[in-house]
């Protein structure tokens, strides 16, 4: 790619993973990127038409289950992207292979901007201009990762402590933290210095792949040897499948962001939901007077606080307070919002009774393994 291709950063979107709390709308054989959660444009494509800007972005790079190659390809041609090189995983391996082999299909002195592609960003001005502040700290040498400003005492999300400066805009990452208990988050909240993770990263490729190396180093040789026995088929790249496989697979966090010192988050304040649920979708949705979030074929009476959704049969709500309604061709959900957590149950539950395939079978999260560290 050469020097030219360091004016724009690249983004490197994640996609893949069933999704299993926000069955039916997500499973195995429609992946959560690839739905949409207010009947418009997928999260995949929100995510591409996020880094759209070719003043600022160079065309995407797509890590995708191979299965899904054909999906992803139709909807950004249907988003109005082009240019995108889509990297088929012929395996699940994690973050860290997938990141890793974007990286040695750049230049080294590419930035890399890695995206999950299940996200929501209602706030893209602020998103842009946190990706700009972070282009010093990344030109830099330093991994950066993003943090959001927390909303609430969250304890479905990770955390980030945040340190001294360490360039323009930057602070320095003094440690990643597992999801808390209640009374932790408040005290996270009150301190001020913790950040949700968002799991969103830019850096240097050849950074990364440093990164890799010295932290991580069983992680590249079967990318490399994938790339090089791969094949290429109308813009898209087919790693060798028995090269990749013998990748271990592992996120991106464990591999490298939590070992190295050179790890630097920029706050930002972007309406961000990883929408992990039913719960965190109502949330990120637009909402009726009665602060119900309807999409498709829905009437509701006399009813509040609900997310409805129809995406087949008439769904009709009378007095209905604080639920969750989802109707596909061939299933409903119902369950009150404060459960809706426990859907992954429901779907354990017919998956062993044969009725859903279980999540294993689809190889796997490829959407940058949740906010968590």
């Amino acid at each position: 790619m050469g020097q030219a291709a360091t004016a724009r950063i690249i983004p490197v979107i994640l996609c893949g993973g069933a999704g299993t709390r926000l069955w039916p709308l997500s499973r195995l054989d429609r992946p959560k990127p690839f739905v949409s959660i207010d009947g418009g444009a997928t999260l995949f494509q929100e995510t591409a038409r996020r880094v759209g800007d070719p003043a600022l972005f160079a065309p995407p790079i797509v890590v995708v289950a191979e299965e899904f190659g054909g999906t992803a390809a139709a909807q950004l041609e249907e988003a109005g992207v082009g240019g995108a090189r889509l990297i088929l995983e012929p395996a699940a391996r994690g973050t860290a292979p997938a990141i890793g082999t974007a990286a040695l299909m750049s230049d080294p002195n590419d930035l890399l901007l890695v995206l999950p592609s299940d996200h929501v960003v209602r706030n893209v001005t602020a998103f842009s201009t946190a990706v700009g502040e972070a282009v010093t700290a990344a030109r830099s040498g330093w991994l950066v990762t993003f943090g959001v400003q927390p909303e609430r005492p969250e304890t479905g999300y990770g955390y980030i402590l945040r340190g001294e400066s360490a360039a323009p805009g930057a602070s320095r990452v003094e440690s990643f933290v597992e999801k808390p208990d209640a009374a932790t988050a408040a005290l996270y909240l009150a301190d001020g210095r913790y950040l949700w993770n968002s799991g969103i990263f830019l850096f240097g490729a050849g950074t990364l792949i440093a990164a890799l190396r010295e932290h991580a180093s069983y992680i590249l040789p079967a990318a490399e040897a994938a790339l090089a026995a791969g094949r290429w088929e109308d813009g898209s790249i087919h790693p060798e499948r028995g090269h990749f496989a013998r990748s271990p697979s592992q996120s991106i966090d464990h591999a490298v962001m939590e070992k190295s010192d050179r790890v630097a988050v920029v706050p930002v304040d972007m309406g961000w939901s990883d929408v992990g649920s039913w719960e965190a979708l109502h949330a990120a949705a637009e909402h009726d007077a009665q602060g119900n979030a309807l999409a498709g074929d829905v009437v509701m009476i006399d009813s509040q606080g609900s997310l409805v959704r129809s995406e087949g049969p008439l769904v009709v709500g009378v007095g209905v307070r604080d639920m969750v309604i989802v109707a596909t061709e061939r299933s409903v959900l119902i369950v009150p919002r404060g459960e809706s957590q426990r859907v992954k149950e429901a779907v354990e539950i017919l998956a062993r009774r044969g009725m859903e395939p279980p999540q294993e079978l689809g190889g796997g999260r490829r959407t940058g393994d949740g906010p968590k560290p």
